[in-house]
């Protein structure tokens, strides 16, 4: 905290005080008393004498015969000390005018008293609640102000979200020429909560908005209000709304408000926890504003329905605006914006990253290329290219690769069996996504994996869905037709699988338990236990069997899939064994009969299945 001019006064008076105290002149004589001093006048001892009168007294001082020096006090009316007697002595007698007090004697007793009377006043205020300007200081919003036209960023600047632009342009809008508005007695939503998935891009829409209508920008935290001291929270909250009424027209952008925002009653601390009188502060404001007032609210979350009824009705946040994952159009915007400032090699095609990037949000993407920037750099390149990027993908997604691991002949065989069951069900399935990857080279934790193409819908069919159980389980499957045993290496799988079969039997209605929701909050049963739920044992019973239904007929299917192109299964196996990755292109060309160009410093016979292959292991029954 900075501290205040007059305290730094009291410290450079004080340091003054010490200077002076050390560096003023010291009288050194030795003290006298009046008998010694009488006896050694009468003994002649006394060599001069210096009298200088101070109110009634006679100050005495000066040098003895022997050198030492001497001072001693009398009464001005003491015969011992008439000038006479030192006289007649042969005392060589000198008289000093009274002393009066000089300008640094009188800075001295200044000084002093500033530094007492500064004294006495830290003390009182401290003694009062505890310092006051450390309380004022607590009870203040920690908002970050940004003043206006600081915000060069604009709408043109973010990507993936046209609908979302499109709603807060009328906010823009508004706070450009906020009489067209009034003038027709409308009022313009108080509050725009923007709902999204983590790195969608809300925060950066909030500060385009700004940076559009060029207006002053408070940003703040829902959790910056929160405090462990009851009626902070609620102190700067009403603080930030003051700050926003003196700045109008601008925008207040709170982030992560289900912090503060939680729906009330449900605290393990009643209704009196700090949160909750945050929260009714916050509502209390919201409602402070008049239809005149142009000051805007914008709130981010990716948790609305945790959020309180109150805060949500019209007249607070007005209007939810979505920002969700973008699209494979949107994902190729997105790049571009990006790589604005990146030197991309031509070899790199933003739209086929875009496609093979399904899922990814912004942040996702923008990470994606910093990574490849920065494995460029590493390389000694001056432009990212296509490999670059891919490699960048692969670390985002899977981890940096693990090339250290020793790992034996015979896991690399069964991992590439694995894999490679994965990719081949995904070719010769029609509603499965299709491979572009294949690799076992250890990342993370995986010893191996099979990356895919996904399509962006919008409905997912039951037979896709069951496509997709299938991919997931064919590479345990493809472990069973190989070899004739099976691993551990398919948790995960197996993990994915019965996630999916779980939502399609109790929240999609794709079953024969019937058309019932059985779940929430994206497979969560109703109730306190996991597999705890409002619905009967008979029920849980057939969801049980369903599942296992559903889970074990996919599980034949990729057996018999896999067993029907066997042939496949082991040349594909052989090419990822001896190559450690294929794309594509290249399982699409072994599929299709054809041959692969040799490796480098190999040869290979005419005949595609000349030879023993080099990770093939003994097939076992399908």
């Amino acid at each position: 905290m900075k501290r205040p001019v007059w305290m730094w006064g009291l410290f450079a008076g004080a340091v003054v005080l010490l200077v002076l105290a050390f560096a003023l002149p010291r009288n050194t004589g030795s003290g006298l008393d009046l008998t010694d001093f009488t006896a050694a006048l009468r003994r002649g001892e006394v060599a001069d004498a210096r009298i200088s009168a101070q109110n009634g007294t006679l100050a005495l001082s000066g040098k003895l015969r022997d050198g030492r020096e001497y001072q001693t006090r009398t009464l001005a009316s003491d015969p011992v000390v008439k000038l006479e007697a030192l006289q007649a002595a042969g005392v060589n007698v000198s008289y000093l005018p009274p002393a009066r007090l000089s300008v640094l004697g009188v800075l001295s007793i200044l000084l002093t008293l500033a530094l007492i009377v500064g004294l006495i006043i830290v003390l009182l205020r401290s003694r009062q609640g505890g310092g006051t300007d450390a309380a004022s200081t607590f009870g203040k919003s920690k908002a970050a102000v940004i003043a206006e036209g600081q915000i060069k960023l604009t709408f043109q600047d973010v990507a993936g979200c046209d609908e979302a632009k499109a709603d807060l342009q009328e906010v823009v809008d508004f706070l450009r020429s906020p009489d067209k508005y009034h003038s027709l007695g409308a009022r313009i939503p108080h509050g725009v909560l923007l709902v999204g998935p983590p790195g969608s891009g809300k925060t950066l829409l909030a500060k385009a908005v700004a940076g559009e209508a060029k207006v002053p920008y408070f940003s703040i935290s829902g959790s910056d209000f929160v405090e462990m001291f009851v009626g902070v929270g609620a102190a700067r909250v009403r603080d930030l709304f003051e700050q926003a009424r003196k700045s109008a027209p601008c925008i207040v952008f709170i982030d992560e408000i289900d912090a503060v925002g939680r729906k009330r009653g449900i605290s393990v601390q009643g209704g009196n926890d700090e949160r909750e009188q945050t929260l009714n502060q916050l509502l209390v404001e919201m409602d402070g504003f008049g239809s005149g007032q142009e000051v805007i609210i914008l709130a981010a979350t990716n948790r609305p329905d945790v959020l309180d009824a109150a805060l949500l009705r019209p007249g607070r946040f007005d209007r939810q605006v979505v920002v969700d994952a973008p699209d494979v159009r949107g994902r190729e915007m997105i790049l571009r914006i990006h790589a604005r400032k990146k030197p991309l090699d031509a070899s790199v095609d933003l739209g086929v990253v875009a496609r093979r990037t399904a899922g990814m949000v912004g942040a996702d993407l923008e990470n994606l290329l910093n990574e490849a920037a920065l494995l460029a750099a590493r390389s000694g390149r001056n432009r990212i290219t296509a490999r670059d990027v891919d490699e960048a993908r692969d670390r985002v997604l899977m981890g940096p690769e693990r090339r250290s691991l020793v790992v034996r002949e015979a896991d690399r065989t069964v991992t590439a069996y694995h894999e490679v069951g994965h990719a081949l069900a995904a070719q010769l399935l029609p509603h499965a996504d299709k491979a572009h990857k294949l690799t076992i080279v250890p990342r993370g934790r995986s010893l191996g994996s099979a990356l895919y193409t996904p399509e962006d819908r919008m409905h997912h069919t039951r037979t896709a869905l069951l496509d997709r159980i299938c991919v997931a389980l064919a590479g345990h499957a493809a472990e069973q037709v190989a070899t004739g045993q099976i691993t551990t290496g398919a948790a995960n799988d197996f993990q994915q699988a019965t996630n999916l079969a779980r939502r399609m039997v109790t929240e999609w209605g794709m079953s024969e338990v019937g058309q019932l929701a059985l779940a929430q909050d994206g497979g969560n049963y109703l109730g306190y236990g996991p597999q705890q739920g409002n619905y009967s044992d008979h029920t849980a019973a057939q969801i049980d069997a369903e599942l296992g239904h559903i889970l074990n007929g996919q599980y034949e299917r990729a057996l018999k899939l896999l067993g029907e192109h066997a042939h496949l299964l082991h040349r594909l196996t052989d090419e990822l064994v001896a190559r450690e990755s294929l794309s594509g292109e290249d399982l699409q060309t072994i599929m299709a009969g054809g041959t692969l160009p040799p490796l480098e410093g190999t040869t290979r016979s005419s005949d595609d299945d000349g030879g023993a292959p080099t990770g093939r292991l003994t097939p076992g029954p399908a």
